[in-house]
């Protein structure tokens, strides 16, 4: 009996605890499900704040677009006025304008009238002159007058040729290197404006190269001679600044590698031309050579552009040789001519003021010795 007993007690005890056990978990189970509940109701309470307050901006933002859209409207409206305004103050100034044209018709046919009048008086004038004395005065006056402008004008074409001479002397040099390559039947690419010459690097030198092949030596050899010797002639080496020889090469590569690139063709090329100096030139003309003598490498920068605005890379490879003539030479040689233009007016009027004046004094001794005779007569 008690065995038994004791097995029902056990038994009883274990679905106690397994009653409570699962009593424990149902609680848990609730106290999540009641956090969860009361979380997702803070995050829709949560959401539906940010909708309120987006929608609260969203009618600002549109209150603002509402105002600024009554601006511009306004603005518009002014506009349009402004507009109005500018056209009817258009048509006001056409209408003066009509006016003033009108006026200066008016005021041109009174000056040919004034003109005409003016006429009629000095050919009246000239018929009251009817004195001999005064009519030899002025005739000896404007014989002396048409002398000095007949001087000055003499002076100004003399003046006017200088001028022209050293205005000209760059067309002149570049007239005289297009005549002499014709003259030697040399078919080359020169600048009718500043006299640049165009080498063609592709026939100067091989690809990615500095070294003058032998082509190039050879169009060197007939073209740098006939180019140096126009300039160094005694007729413009006076004027002569410098002989540059400029490189440059296309646009692909590097700018430093394509720099020294052109600045290696352009000294080539000058080397070229000082190895040779001596079969064209004389001893004086190889140093004033020399001394003028410049080279340039340009790289990559002042391509030559086709028809269509593309690079044209064969003929943005070249060698331009080119001259700079002496312009503060120039200047001065045009200064020392106007001051002796100056200098011979500031002459002219001294000359003519001097005349004058002795001529008043003529006029003043006759008329101090004429008033002792008439008080005698008195007396």
């Amino acid at each position: 009996m008690r065995k038994k007993r004791r097995s029902e007690d056990g038994g009883f005890n274990i679905w106690r605890s397994y009653s409570d056990m699962m009593a424990g978990v149902l609680l848990l189970f609730v106290l999540i499900m009641c956090v969860t509940l009361f979380q997702a109701q803070k995050s829709y309470d949560d959401s539906l704040k940010e909708r309120d307050e987006k929608i609260a901006l969203q009618e600002t933002y549109t209150e603002e677009l509402l105002e600024k859209q009554k601006t511009l409207d306004e603005q518009a409206g002014t506009l349009k006025s402004q507009d109005e305004q500018i056209k009817s103050k258009d048509e006001t100034i056409k209408s003066q304008d009509e006016k003033l044209s009108s006026l200066a018709e008016r005021l041109t046919e009174q000056q040919k009238t004034l003109e005409k009048q003016q006429k009629t008086l000095e050919e009246q004038q000239k018929k009251l002159a009817s004195q001999k004395k005064k009519l030899s005065a002025q005739q000896d006056t404007l014989e002396e007058q048409q002398s000095a402008l007949d001087e000055k004008t003499e002076l100004l074409a003399t003046q006017q040729q200088k001028i022209d001479k050293i205005i000209g002397v760059k067309a002149e040099v570049v007239e005289a290197l297009q005549k002499e390559f014709s003259k030697k039947n040399l078919n080359v690419d020169i600048d009718s404006q500043t006299g640049a010459l165009t080498l063609n690097a592709n026939v100067m030198f091989d690809y990615d190269q500095a070294e003058l092949t032998d082509s190039g030596k050879m169009t060197l050899s007939m073209v740098l001679p006939t180019y140096c010797k126009v300039l160094l002639a005694d007729s413009y080496k006076k004027y002569l600044g410098e002989i540059i020889i400029d490189g440059y090469t296309d646009t692909d590569g590097d700018y430093s590698y394509n720099l020294e690139l052109s600045q290696k063709r352009s000294l080539a090329v000058a080397q070229y031309l000082l190895d040779i100096e001596g079969d064209f030139l004389k001893d004086k003309q190889i140093q004033e050579l020399q001394d003028c003598l410049t080279v340039n490498g340009h790289s990559m920068s002042d391509p030559v552009l086709d028809a269509d605005g593309n690079v044209d890379k064969d003929a943005s490879r070249r060698v331009e040789v080119k001259f700079r003539l002496k312009d503060e030479e120039m200047i001065q040689e045009l200064n020392k001519i106007m001051q002796a233009d100056g200098t011979s007016e500031s002459k002219d009027s001294k000359a003519g003021a001097d005349k004058k004046a002795k001529k008043d004094d003529g006029k003043d001794s006759s008329a101090d010795s004429g008033s002792p005779k008439s008080d005698s007569k008195k007396n």
